[in-house]
């Protein structure tokens, strides 16, 4: 099979004109996303794959994955899919263009958009949904899919095989346990800041009527009101409901520890991003002022080595890694392997447009083949935007239902695409 051309669409979703994905810093995200189609010469068979953006800016990444497009087409998927560890270091490490990363950045973002297009294409060759294609893999082929350059005072690809090995004849057991009950999430869209006090209030009781028991809240502007919103949220879901703040990068080092004092008496589990993404040691002081309180962060993590650090130094009690700012499924196995090496629970972010679609498959081959615990394991879901696909995430039970269509579920229906293409020069109303 030959991959005979790529494509990549800017499609944009004015989410600004409402209130989700407000927080402490992002006022006003239009969720975006370059929309890769791969074609092929076999009739109706396309890999699709997005990156994500906040609105401006998508046509950069657009335009970075129409750079890249010269080493995708004309090759057979077949020479792709026999050396994965190569394609995906060449499409990171382009020897000009990599100068703009390297391996982080727009470029970075749109190596993910392509290699999750890959990756689709290929589990959709197989007939099977991604998860399943990675877990039927044996260890060795999940191995030989990773770049280790970098990473390997941490993590050597024969302890990642020890990793997998471990845990292969077991995987059947906990693939049908996944089949029954699925992945336990969380919902990130009762605490957005620009609720009214009411709107916390009924979102949090329907989604308790519902099932749901684990809640995340936007904090970081203004702690007066943070305390407030937090005391809301915790006398809806009371004591055993499980509660985690979200501060968005907003505040220095010092201020992060500050302010959880103030919202400690809430018993959150975690602060999600106390302060820059690019501050390990940073990150490290604030956990170890604020423990037990675990810190939780990754969804802007550039990168596996980014990852080793923050394990390495103590910074990261709860990996979030992030399906489009890693460089797609191949830089994503390395960070779980990093995550199971060190003992660290991964809790996927998944806000956004697609992103829900694309970390249950990853979730679930981590608690199949790589790290198999679930305690306090939990998916982020946020409740948007899930109607433009075809293969749409279910959730039962607070949990996330396994995917069963072949591929990475981001096949966008045609006419959401159509409507939400944002054409060169213009701007939002």
């Amino acid at each position: 099979m030959q991959i005979t051309n790529l494509t990549v669409r800017d499609i944009r979703f004015p989410t600004s004109a409402g209130l989700h994905g407000s927080d402490a810093i992002h006022a006003d995200p239009d969720y975006s996303c370059p929309y890769v189609t791969l074609a092929t010469d076999t009739e109706r068979l396309e890999g699709h794959g997005i990156t994500f953006t906040l609105g401006r800016g998508n046509e950069l990444c657009v335009a970075a994955i129409e750079a890249l497009k010269h080493l995708v087409v004309g090759r057979m998927l077949e020479s792709i899919t026999g050396d994965l560890r190569g394609f995906w270091f060449g499409l990171a490490n382009e020897s000009q263009l990599r100068w703009l990363g390297p391996e982080k950045g727009v470029i970075h973002l749109a190596v993910a958009g392509i290699v999750n297009a890959v990756w689709d294409l290929y589990a959709k060759t197989e007939q099977k949904p991604l998860w399943k294609l990675l877990t039927d893999m044996t260890p060795e082929a999940i191995v030989d899919c990773i770049e280790f350059r970098h990473i390997t005072d941490a993590l050597t690809p024969e302890e990642a095989l020890d990793i997998l090995a471990a845990n292969a004849d077991t995987r059947a057991e906990r693939e049908a346990e996944l089949r029954q009950i699925g992945l336990p999430a969380y919902t990130s869209s009762a605490g957005w800041i620009g609720y009214s006090d009411d709107e916390v209030r009924t979102r949090c009781r329907n989604y308790l009527d519902a099932g749901w028991s684990w809640f995340k809240m936007k904090v970081g502007r203004d702690v007066d009101d943070d305390v407030r919103r937090a005391g809301i949220i915790r006398d809806v879901i009371g004591n055993n409901g499980r509660l985690m703040f979200d501060a968005n990068q907003v505040w220095s080092v010092d201020e992060a520890i500050e302010y959880m004092r103030y919202l400690a008496p809430f018993a959150p589990l975690w602060i999600e991003e106390p302060t820059s993404p690019d501050d390990i040691l940073g990150h490290a002081a604030i956990a170890k002022a604020i423990a037990p309180i675990g810190v939780a962060t990754g969804e802007v993590v550039q990168n596996r080595i980014m990852f080793k650090q923050f394990m390495q130094a103590g910074a990261m009690n709860f990996c979030q890694i992030d399906s489009c700012r890693l460089g797609g499924v191949n830089e994503v196995l390395a960070v779980l392997l990093l995550a199971a090496k060190f003992g660290i629970p991964v809790c996927p972010h998944a806000g956004g447009v697609g992103l829900c679609n694309y970390v249950q498959h990853l979730a679930a081959f981590n608690y199949i083949a790589v790290a198999p615990s679930l305690e306090n394991v939990v998916l982020e879901y946020s409740d948007h935007l899930h109607e433009h696909f075809n293969d749409q995430v279910v959730i039962k039970n607070s949990r996330y239902q396994l995917p069963t269509l072949p591929g990475y579920s981001i096949t966008m229906k045609p006419e959401s695409l159509d409507v939400h293409e944002f054409p060169n020069g213009d701007v939002w109303a």
